[in-house]
């Protein structure tokens, strides 16, 4: 199974390194040295990974065979995929690859069906799992502990605890008046 764990940004220096926007939780493993990577486009790849190191928050990559500047750039937006196991498990305990979470049946702690997760997206605050609905809807879950109680693979469902509104219509208005003020029109400021 491939799995895509970067992608290459902007040429660094002039000697070939990269960015990347690391797209895995796993980069130690994914791209240490050595790591040989399938692309995306396919006609960019294999790219071996020479060199590996951190500056200013960012990883910088440098491969085999890109010595300068003008090899870097053409690396731009170029996907880099690892070909890893499918029966792989990440390392962290609650922690699941994409291949893992899709088609699982999304089911309330009730046990009332909301539908089946058919696309996850990876946000730069949280991650949102996609879930169509028996009538063919969407709905977005946030991929939080709070909503997201529980993932059993064994058993192919996700269970959520969602909020008041976020699978159906029925929020609740919070209000910071209390019930007996509710008909009283609130005092305004007459204007001198």
């Amino acid at each position: 199974m491939q799995l895509v764990v970067a992608r290459i940004g902007r040429a660094h220096g002039i000697k070939g390194e990269v960015t990347v926007e690391v797209r895995t939780d796993e980069p130690e493993l994914r791209l240490a040295p050595g790591a040989v990577l399938a692309t995306d486009p396919a006609s960019a790849g294999p790219l071996t990974i020479e060199t590996g190191r951190v500056h200013s928050g960012r990883l910088l990559l440098r491969f085999e065979g890109v010595k300068d500047r003008t090899g870097a750039e053409a690396l731009r937006n170029i996907l880099l995929i690892a070909e890893i196991d499918p029966e792989e498990l990440p390392e962290g305990e609650d922690e699941y690859y994409d291949h893992q979470l899709m088609d699982l049946d999304v089911v309330t702690v009730d046990g009332t069906e909301v539908g089946r997760i058919t696309e996850i997206s990876h946000l730069p605050s949280q991650d949102l799992f996609i879930v169509e609905r028996p009538d063919g809807s969407e709905v977005m879950i946030p991929f939080v502990e709070e909503i997201v109680t529980e993932i059993d693979l064994a058993e192919q469902r996700a269970v959520i605890a969602p909020p008041p509104g976020l699978i159906d219509d029925r929020a609740e208005i919070a209000s910071a008046r209390d019930e007996s003020s509710a008909g009283e029109e609130s005092p305004s400021r007459e204007e001198s």
